[in-house]
């Protein structure tokens, strides 16, 4: 087998197809994840409750691709800056993403394929779930190859991303209270318990109570506004940790979290205006408008960076409804302000019916950007499980890059095999020889 060497255009394909010798113990991950969320009342295993949360196998990437994802972020965060990109996105948002609270969003997620020409930058979300999952994933990697382990850099480490973690909900308290001590937090979603990532909701409220913050989790009917406070219980809330997918609080029983947070008297991110001016699918396609980005005032660089970086993207338009469907088999078909790929559909697999729902939504067409994929071995078998990259982002910084494993049209936790998976990367100028890819 021939020698990987970073330089090379894609060094590590080679590993995501031949390397197995290095892997989570997912038997300890359980047994450690288990007794955790026991003592918060979780009682069920996580191997019957979340079978398919975790792959056993990492991911390669090589450190041009990190370079190149970080690039795109950093572009796409100019652009966002801008005072002209925001008054166009925000005229057509629904007015409480006028309103401005002061905090940048926590956990925005950046989701890549890694495409022929290098990442693509498939979406943006701003409540990216699995980052305090994926460093315990990080926790129980090991290796049978001393080679391959000791030239990636891989997770960071568990208790250092925990701290950053909480310090950056603490930059998003100062940002709107300064030094005012912060007390409690709420983790906010619809029925918490049943919600699939609710495992880390409880890894969360932990995280706050052991650095002495009191943390509830709660559905959004259990929250009051009164006396001009947010309360759960009775009891002030200070933060809240936004999970839902209402993003703009506009249902009726999200009527006291939306006073909280015009009002000020609560501190609520990720927030509606993060979502108006990062996630909505069709804010892809202006990024990549040459001319509208250039009235802007965004710079040569950072538009041949984002025209590079993001797959062609339009807004659905039904006059354009015969061009579309015959352009069909090269294009993926999401909602605008959709999450968790629901309502997502591959072209080449849409029926008419269909095809006349996207027309009468609000839909966004993206040129379609296969996923690289990530061979696993079963028993003398191998097999070829999609994935996607994302980066966990806070205020322009990368925190931690994870992926995701599976098989389907969107990703999913319903994949033997697949699930979260740690990301691996080699260190600049780094050789991988014989002996890592033959162990």
């Amino acid at each position: 087998m021939s020698t990987i060497v970073e330089r090379e255009q894609f060094p590590v394909a080679r590993l995501n197809r031949e390397c197995f010798c290095i892997g989570a113990d997912l038997d300890a991950l359980r047994d450690w994840l288990q007794q955790d969320l026991a003592q918060r009342g979780f009682s069920k295993p996580v191997v019957e409750t979340h079978p398919h949360l975790f792959s056993a196998l990492p991911v390669f990437v090589s450190r041009e691709h990190v370079t190149r994802m970080r690039s795109v972020i950093g572009a796409v965060e100019s652009v966002v800056a801008l005072p002209a990109y925001q008054a166009a996105i925000l005229d057509r948002a629904p007015a409480i993403a006028r309103f401005t609270p002061g905090p940048h969003g926590v956990f925005f997620g950046y989701d890549f394929h890694l495409g022929d020409v290098g990442p693509q930058l498939i979406e943006i979300n701003t409540n990216a779930g699995g980052a305090l999952l994926n460093a315990e994933l990080g926790r129980a990697q090991r290796a049978c190859c001393d080679e391959v382990r000791d030239l990636m850099t891989g997770p960071v480490d568990v208790a250092a991303l925990e701290n950053r973690l909480y310090r950056m909900f603490l930059e998003e308290w100062r940002l709107a209270r300064g030094d005012t001590p912060l007390a409690r937090v709420a983790i906010v979603d619809e029925a918490p318990a049943e919600q699939y990532l609710f495992p880390e909701f409880l890894l969360f409220q932990r995280l706050f109570e052991a650095r002495g913050v009191h943390a509830v989790i709660t559905g959004p009917s259990q929250l009051e506004w009164r006396d001009g406070l947010l309360r759960c219980g009775g009891e002030r809330i200070d933060l809240v940790y936004n999970r839902l997918t209402d993003f703009y609080f506009e249902r009726p029983e999200h009527a006291a979290l939306r006073e909280a947070y015009l009002s000020g008297a609560a501190v609520v991110t990720p927030h509606p205006r993060a979502h108006a001016l990062y996630a909505n699918k069709r804010n892809l396609a202006l990024l990549i408008d040459e001319e509208r980005l250039q009235s802007w005032g965004a710079s040569q660089e950072t538009i041949a960076t984002l025209r590079s970086g993001i797959p062609p993207t339009r807004a659905v338009d039904p006059a354009d409804a015969e061009r579309l469907w015959s352009e069909r088999k090269a294009l993926f078909f999401k909602p605008a302000s959709g999450f968790g790929s629901r309502g997502s559909y591959r072209g080449d697999k849409l029926t008419r019916k269909v095809f006349a729902e996207i027309l009468d939504g609000d839909y966004v067409a993206q040129a379609l950007v296969p996923p690289s994929e990530r061979l696993m071995r079963d028993a003398q078998t191998l097999r070829a499980l999609k994935m996607d990259l994302r980066n966990y982002v806070y205020d322009g910084e990368v925190q931690l890059i994870a992926a995701r494993l599976y098989q389907g049209q969107t990703t999913n936790f319903r994949t033997p095999g697949g699930g979260f998976a740690p990301v691996f990367y080699p260190p600049a100028q780094q050789t991988l020889g014989r002996s890592a890819l033959e162990r």
